[in-house]
């Protein structure tokens, strides 16, 4: 079986700290405001905040070198040290002082401009509605001044793990809030970790051509870290065709110093980026998706496994992504689970090729409840060009299957999720199945994960659902003969049918006393 989780400590994202306080403090203010719509309000002004910190820990730090020729008002000091120039009428502490004027929403439209403005890969990025009449004004102060104390430090390092994280629970309990339409811009980050964890991104091209607001590459920055790896030995591709959100992934990524290239646009009918080969490809693509106007790609060149039906654009989802991997390259990715035996409008056909193709690396069962957008539980795919290629152990004509289904906490009434060592068992077995050094031996284990294959495949008609190959788990052992076992049994049945018929000529001796005896 694959090695033990190396923490033995227990944690979900429900145990949280001064991001938890900061949510009440902020929905609080919400009053009746549509949490789409306040989404924007509140997540600017934290990237406001994030980059004028940021510009002040640099601008105290360049003051104390003026003596050695450093000029703390030259933008060019800023950019080497990839720090976005802030000009002083979008500083925070002009902002903050200005809270409680009717002007504010006006003048944090004029920093957003500004900062757009001196700073080009900005452009279009931050929201500049705070001015529009419906927002009341006060309580636009007010969540200013809320910003304003969360407690940062000096370090600019510091700035962007604090409002990171910030950032991030607060995409997430928007996306609660939102409820199906959260999950447009929002992967539940316990999910993002089981694919990080497993595709275990240290180096290369990673791709995510629908990747809402950059949660992916967050993880992947994360996991990088984790595991002392350079930061600047992955490089980040990513696409988005909703334009709000295409803004809440760069300033996501932004506010976390990634440097990534994210294109807006279609990403099935506009590839902005048609010639990448990703070594890895991450994804979370809309489930199920029938508008997405697969009539006008009909012969389109990645549809190398079929053509995918016009009303679901699961299977081309599948095969952009398989398009886009280098020949060593590998794909992580969360799809319905219909997509592991659907036989409709020609899906069964794309999913055999694809699995006689010999791509089909590791399949994984998730419990239900992960998701805000939709209460179906979901799988994970993953896909490999080359299962021979020298890293791990040759995987050619075997897919392992992992049924998870079992697995999660409830962390309120709706809504599951992974914990730590239940997400480090799924990549652990993963990672000892392929043979990543130091993972340990693989064994099957009954009820949780089989390697299977490719013949068991074709006689389970291709049908990739991990229930159908783990079988049942093993029951435990209690010690006794199963003789004994039997006596014994036997006898407390013989005791409590004769306790039950002593019962029932007591209730017929109570009902005849009442008149309703036979």
């Amino acid at each position: 079986m694959a090695r033990k989780a190396k923490s033995a400590k227990t944690s979900n994202s429900a145990t949280v700290g001064f991001e938890a306080q900061l949510w009440a403090a902020a929905d609080a203010l919400r009053n009746n405001m549509d949490a789409a719509e306040y989404k924007h309000v509140v997540l600017g002004l934290i990237f406001l905040k994030y980059i004028s910190d940021a510009f002040e820990a640099k601008h105290a730090e360049l003051t104390a070198q003026r003596a050695e020729g450093a000029d703390p008002e030259d933008p060019d000091e800023y950019r080497a040290a990839r720090i976005f120039w802030v000009p002083k009428e979008a500083r925070w502490q002009h902002l903050k002082a200005s809270a409680p004027q009717p002007a504010i929403g006006t003048l944090v439209d004029d920093a957003m401009s500004a900062i757009e403005r001196d700073n080009p890969s900005l452009k279009g990025v931050l929201p500049k509605d705070f001015g529009r009449p419906n927002l009341d004004k006060q309580r636009l102060g007010q969540i200013i001044n809320l910003v304003s104390d969360i407690a940062l430090g000096s370090a600019a390092d510091r700035a962007k793990d604090t409002l990171g994280r910030v950032y991030e629970y607060f995409l997430a309990r928007f996306a609660s809030a939102e409820g199906k339409s959260g999950g447009q811009f929002y992967t539940p980050s316990r999910v993002v970790r089981v694919l990080v964890e497993m595709l275990a991104p240290y180096k290369g091209r990673v791709y995510d051509p629908c990747c809402g607001s950059g949660g992916m590459f967050v993880s992947s920055e994360k996991f990088i870290e984790a595991h002392a790896g350079r930061l600047g030995d992955i490089s980040i591709y990513g696409q988005e065709s909703n334009y709000t959100t295409w803004r809440l992934a760069k300033m996501n990524l932004a506010i976390r110093g990634i440097d990534a290239q994210i294109a807006h646009g279609d990403t099935f009918h506009n590839d902005r980026h048609p010639d990448l080969k990703a070594d890895y490809v991450l994804a979370n693509p809309p489930f199920n998706d029938s508008d997405w106007r697969g009539e006008l790609l009909r012969d389109d060149k990645r549809w190398v496994y079929g053509p995918p039906p016009a009303g679901n654009a699961n299977f081309a989802w599948v095969q952009h992504f398989i398009y886009h991997l280098a020949p060593g390259g590998i794909a992580g990715f969360v799809l319905a689970n219909g997509s592991m035996s659907s036989n409709q409008s020609g899906e069964g056909e794309i999913r055999k090729n694809i699995i006689e193709a010999d791509l089909v690396d590791c399949m994984v069962a998730l419990p239900g409840q992960l998701f805000y957008s939709t209460p179906i539980p979901v799988c994970l795919w993953f896909l490999a060009r080359d299962r021979k290629n020298g890293k791990f152990r040759d995987r050619r004509g075997e897919t392992l299957f992992i049924d998870a289904r079992k697995l999660g906490v409830l962390v309120d009434r709706v809504h599951r999720e992974l914990t730590d060592e239940e997400t480090a068992r799924i990549a652990d077995t993963y990672h000892a199945w392929r043979g990543d050094p130091g993972a340990g031996a693989y064994a099957d284990v009954p009820g949780f994960c089989k390697s299977a294959t490719v013949d068991e495949i074709r006689t389970h008609g291709h049908v990739l659902t991990p229930g159908r190959y783990v079988g049942a788990e093993a029951a435990e052992d209690d010690g006794e003969p199963f003789d004994e076992k039997m006596k014994r049994l036997t006898a407390t049945l013989r005791e409590q049918q004769a306790e039950a018929a002593k019962l029932d000529a007591a209730i017929n001796a109570n009902l005849k006393e009442l008149g309703y005896g036979r």
